[in-house]
């Protein structure tokens, strides 16, 4: 997907080209993960729709949760879907940053490359 240590570095066109589309990538998991939130509060944790939106939100964004949850399969969607969404934030936020994170190693390798010839 990217260049590999013996090309040279990619064009600021391309790396932004990259940035956008880990973004929109980054973007569109981040919706797929809120609606699954969404629906687990709606139909497990009987909660309105405003408040599922609420919910997910907060624990999708780590603030954390706002409603009260009464059920069991409510409070274990609810502990599951906590876990979850730690992981979905750290692989969305890894996910987009990873061009960047890219280009910083891929130019340190070339300038070290360069002192060493």
């Amino acid at each position: 997907m990217f260049e590999n240590k013996s090309q040279p570095l990619a064009t600021r066109k391309v790396f932004i080209n990259r940035l956008i589309k880990m973004a929109v990538i980054a973007f569109l998991a981040t919706i797929v993960c809120l609606f699954i939130g969404i629906f687990g509060y709606h139909y497990i944790a009987h909660l309105v729709w405003i408040d599922a939106i609420h919910n997910a939100s907060m624990i999708l964004s780590g603030m954390g949760p706002v409603a009260n949850i009464d059920n069991i399969s409510g409070k274990l969607f609810s502990s599951a879907y906590a876990l979850f969404s730690g992981v979905a934030f750290i692989t969305n936020i890894s996910i987009f940053l990873s061009p960047v994170i890219h280009r910083f190693l891929h130019k340190i390798h070339l300038e070290k490359h360069e002192q060493q010839s």
